[in-house]
């Protein structure tokens, strides 16, 4: 009988060993084609992946886009919450992507990121849409392998979930905490998966928590991860509504507690 393969995706990944191409050198070249000086981002970063956010801003005049972020494939912008600057960079879709601007925000001075993506609703605790803070994410994609051993889930930091319900429960946002499923692949969330998430008891479905928790966990970097219940993956009408303007005013209030909570 002839043996499986074994994926590559498992083999030969050395997660003890540095590696050779790091963020430093792609910004430290990218100031040196574009002419750009050396400074650090705010101490607070957003990964904002459906960009709704920052257009908001944008559209409102409510912040300014970074005249020094090198980063060739996306944009810092910087704005005002509970008195403090948070970059934050729109459209960053998916683990990899997510993961490449976290590298290099973490190597320009970020000392917490957040990221607050909209997600599909896998196990009903309430009418969409709500929240969810991620305390661990199903690894189904492939960036966290590049970072971890292999396992079932990435976890959060213990100590940053319970400061931010803390922050959460003192401003009155309802809120829940539980897992995700984060996938590389959106349109492949079958049925039997679906029902293999639910009995894990995950929440809900994105695309980015897993990778940056294990980023957080191989990097020892504090990152906190939010998932926007939207959905139902289409399965019927009037599915995708986030709320008043576009769910931006509720995700800016929760983000505030946030911030707030862990200054």
């Amino acid at each position: 009988m002839q043996d499986t393969p074994v994926s590559p995706l498992l083999q030969h990944k050395w997660h003890r060993q540095p590696s050779v191409f790091s963020p430093e050198a792609l910004l430290r070249e990218a100031r040196r084609q574009k002419g750009l000086a050396q400074a650090e981002v705010p101490a607070t970063c957003l990964l904002d992946p459906d960009g709704d956010i920052v257009r908001r801003l944008r559209d409102k005049g409510e912040c300014r886009m970074s005249k020094t972020w090198p980063c060739y494939h996306s944009e810092l912008d910087v704005f005002t919450l509970q008195g403090r600057d948070i970059g934050i960079v729109g459209r960053a879709v998916g683990a990899p992507y997510a993961v490449l601007v976290a590298e290099q925000l973490f190597s320009m001075g970020c000392k917490l990121l957040i990221s607050l993506t909209s997600a599909g609703q896998i196990t009903t605790v309430g009418a969409a849409p709500y929240f969810v803070l991620i305390d661990r994410a199903l690894r189904d994609e492939g960036t966290s392998h590049h970072y971890l051993p292999p396992a079932e889930f990435a976890d959060a930091d213990p100590l940053l979930i319970a400061r931010s319900r803390e922050a959460l429960d003192k401003a009155g946002l309802q809120v829940h905490v539980g897992a995700s499923w984060t996938t590389d692949a959106p349109f492949r969330e079958t049925a039997r998966a679906i029902d293999a998430a639910k009995s894990r008891s995950i929440l809900a479905v994105e695309m980015e928590a897993a990778a940056l928790y294990a980023l957080a966990q191989a990097r020892g970097e504090a990152v906190l991860c939010l998932a926007h219940v939207t959905n139902a993956m289409g399965q019927h009408g009037e599915d995708f509504e986030k709320g008043v303007e576009d769910g931006t005013a509720d995700a800016l209030r929760l983000l505030s507690a946030i911030v707030q909570g862990l200054a």
